[in-house]
């Protein structure tokens, strides 16, 4: 199964992450109640780039959190892109993207429909099914944004994949 499939995931679904080239803002060190102002100005920066032809999105915007997320932890932000930066680009506002790739390998999957405010235990099931599978969970977390912010809350989608040892 694909890291970006067109249905969404079942309540725990195995899939293996291949390479996926993104482009990115990477915030080091934050925490959870900064994560509002690094979404919007990363992703209005990434847009920037995609609507004057820099860089062209071939997926979802997705968010890979390194570290706990509940703690202090380091975060990449962007989309998968047809090629990556090769070196750092900086817009005018000042906000600096990088060519990174999603982490591969062995990883468990749900989807969360509805609200962000249900990502949280969304993410807390996902954990325990996980673990509960006797599964080691790799200290890395992704989350796939199927659905454009701006519909109905109802009708968002996020996919939650959780990196496992092999």
């Amino acid at each position: 199964m694909t890291v970006f499939p067109d249905a969404p995931f079942a309540a725990v679904d195995r899939i293996d992450v291949g390479d996926v080239t993104l482009a990115v803002i990477r915030h080091e060190q934050i925490r959870i109640d900064d994560l509002r102002d690094a979404f919007d100005t990363g992703y209005a920066a990434l847009g920037a780039l995609f609507a004057d032809g820099t860089l062209t999105p071939v997926g979802p915007a997705v968010a890979v959190y390194y570290g706990n997320p509940m703690e202090v932890f380091d975060l990449e932000l962007g989309f998968p892109v047809e090629r990556a930066p090769e070196h750092p680009l900086t817009t005018d506002a000042g906000v600096t993207i990088l060519g990174s790739a999603l982490p591969t390998g062995p990883a468990t999957a749900t989807t969360v429909m509805g609200s962000y405010d249900g990502l949280g235990a969304g993410w807390m099931r996902l954990v325990e099914e996980t673990l509960g599978q006797g599964l080691s969970i790799r200290g890395m977390s992704i989350e796939v944004y199927v659905s454009d912010p701006d519909v109905p809350a109802d009708e968002l989608r996020t996919d939650l994949i959780l990196p496992i040892a092999s």
